[in-house]
């Protein structure tokens, strides 16, 4: 069960972790604020390194959590992510429970936030069901009681947490049950996209109207708590897709799963996974439920001993079927012929295709997802589960759509123009691209998720860097048995530094579930892009369409791409 959790790569600590050598990173020995020695790595992840750390004032051990900045940031996000992580910390400190990790201090090094925390020797308990299995009625009932707890009293303080999971969950080798993270450590893109949407956590544990794009109450907390009890009793996660976007499809538009399968806590997984936030299950009420499940006082209920419970058997939905394998070299994607480049423009041959599409967009860490493009509902509807991907039956109708791909709030020169199907709907992404600029995308999906126009900004990229800089960087990204065909051709498209580009190739993606687990064979996609370089700005035009369907891929992509335009 992989929910997204700090990857584990020291001793054992806050961060979760079993016993093991200390990895030889960059900044171990030093000395923080005058007082905190940072001694070795406890875990990291896209938006964060945890450090074992000791207090040297007061001769204590800590954790020193340091808040990680996407490479090549604004200035503004920067400062914005800074005055968050000391205003959440604020919040955090004036928390004081047995199940809160508390914390201690917030200091600041050439302005960069680091958040101290208790040490608490523990694994998390992502890590408990993936080694041990579910857990019994009588740890579920201890989990429940104390993060129920825990999140009671941070209600009261007026503090949502916001991203409940089992990988927030700490479970220690003396047996309490502790609650981590409340949003210290989010990332740029949340910081950025606050005013105009969400940001989601880990899909599967997300609360419905949130991922709906309505409003975070403390009612989120409680679906997100049914859901890590419903993982920690199954083993597996509530919902699961093929990638982010279908596992969110599932959450808004999927049925709540049968909580039959959760044991002696199954009243209580029902009773918080209600769509309705009204109608969830109250934490006090979790509380008495589940009293007459939890251990003797004094009782060990996570012993080292205990043996290993397989994971339960859960019935779900038939999954959309993976298309084939990929041949080994299927060969290029030529375009039909067009007009050459315009006199005066460089014609040689550039590539590009798309930094991150749709369907490879990976769960660890934290996806934006904002308001839809033209008033339509958040997400595509639940995807039809039939023998064969959805398939377009020639070009849809298409309808011009407005929207933005700002990067930052007010930013001008970002509202674009494109005709997509009427019924399709957006979502917006952010991204920092490491060693580029930070770059919007913005994907509109038809209905069932398997066909994606996407467009990306990449905000004053010239002349810092040309084309070939964003393939080199995109390229990395697949593997070489995962990238195919290329076909590409300048075309005659005025208003840049560089020529634009036709180019279309052939991606092989693992079909895998949220803990990585194959699924079955890879999923083939043809692209087509339009890379076109307007000012300063450089713009990338993509359309995504399952591989059998290629042809019509190339026909919608030959009556989409002369429809994008810039406004302004």
């Amino acid at each position: 069960m992989d929910d997204g959790a700090v990857e584990t790569i020291g001793r054992e600590g806050a961060a979760g972790g079993t016993p093991e050598d200390p990895l030889e990173v960059p900044g171990e020995g030093r000395l923080i604020a005058g007082r905190y020695r940072l001694r070795h790595v406890l875990g990291r992840g896209s938006m964060g390194t945890v450090w074992a750390a000791h207090d040297e004032v007061l001769r204590r051990d800590v954790a020193v959590k340091e808040v990680l900045l996407p490479p090549g940031a604004p200035d503004g996000e920067a400062t914005v992510l800074r005055e968050r992580t000391l205003r959440e910390a604020r919040s955090a400190a004036a928390l004081a429970h047995p199940n809160l990790v508390t914390l201690y201090d917030v200091a600041q090094v050439d302005g960069d936030p680091y958040v101290v925390m208790e040490l608490v020797p523990s694994s998390s308990l992502a890590e408990v069901v993936r080694q041990r299995g579910p857990l019994t009625d009588a740890q579920g009932a201890v989990v429940a009681d104390a993060v129920a707890a825990a999140l009671e009293a941070a209600h009261r303080a007026g503090i949502t947490h916001r991203d409940v999971k089992p990988g927030n969950v700490l479970v220690a080798h003396d047996g309490r049950v502790k609650l981590t993270d409340f949003g210290i450590a989010r990332n740029v893109a949340e910081a950025t996209l606050t005013s105009r949407g969400i940001t989601l956590g880990t899909p599967a544990f997300i609360a419905p109207e949130v991922a709906a794009g309505g409003e975070v109450t403390s009612a989120a907390d409680q679906w997100s708590l049914g859901a890590t009890l419903y993982a920690a009793m199954t083993g597996v996660p509530p919902y699961e897709g093929a990638n982010v976007l279908q596992t969110v499809n599932q959450v808004v538009h999927g049925e709540v799963p049968s909580a039959s399968v959760c044991g002696a806590l199954g009243p209580v997984v029902a009773g918080l996974m209600t769509r309705d936030p009204a109608e969830r299950l109250p934490l006090a009420e979790v509380r008495r439920v589940v009293r007459p499940l939890l251990p003797e006082p004094g009782a060990d209920a996570f012993p080292a001993d205990a043996p290993t419970r397989p994971v339960v058997e859960v019935v779900r939905p038939p999954a959309v079927p993976a298309n084939a394998p990929l041949a080994a070299d299927p060969g290029p994607l030529p375009f039909r012929p067009t007009a050459p480049a315009g006199p005066g423009r460089r014609s040689r041959p550039l590539l590009a295709l798309a930094a991150v599409v749709l369907f490879a967009v990976c769960a660890a860490g934290g996806f934006a997802l904002t308001r839809t493009v033209a008033g339509a509902s958040v997400l595509p509807p639940p995807a039809v589960h039939a023998p064969t991907l959805p398939s377009l039956t020639g070009t849809p109708s298409l309808r011009p759509t407005t929207t933005s791909a700002a990067t930052a709030n007010g930013e001008q020169g970002a509202e674009f123009t494109i005709s997509v199907g009427a019924d399709w709907t957006g979502f917006l992404e952010q991204r920092a691209n490491k060693g580029l600029v930070p770059s919007t995308v913005v994907h509109l999906v038809a209905p069932g998720g398997a066909h994606e126009v996407a467009v990306q900004r990449f905000p004053d990229y010239h002349p810092g860097h040309v084309v070939d800089d964003y393939v080199r960087v995109v390229r990395s990204r697949w593997g070489g048995d995962r990238y195919f065909g290329e076909g590409l051709e300048p075309v005659e498209a005025a208003g840049g530094w560089e020529a634009a580009v036709r180019y279309s190739y052939r991606t092989a993606e693992r079909a895998a579930d949220v803990r990585g687990v194959a699924t079955g064979p890879d999923l083939r996609r043809s692209r087509y892009s339009l890379v076109l370089p307007r000012g300063a700005d450089l713009w990338v035009v993509e359309v995504v369409v399952p591989t059998e369907q290629e042809e019509t891929g190339r026909e919608l992509f030959d009556a989409v791409a002369p429809t994008f335009a810039v406004v302004g």
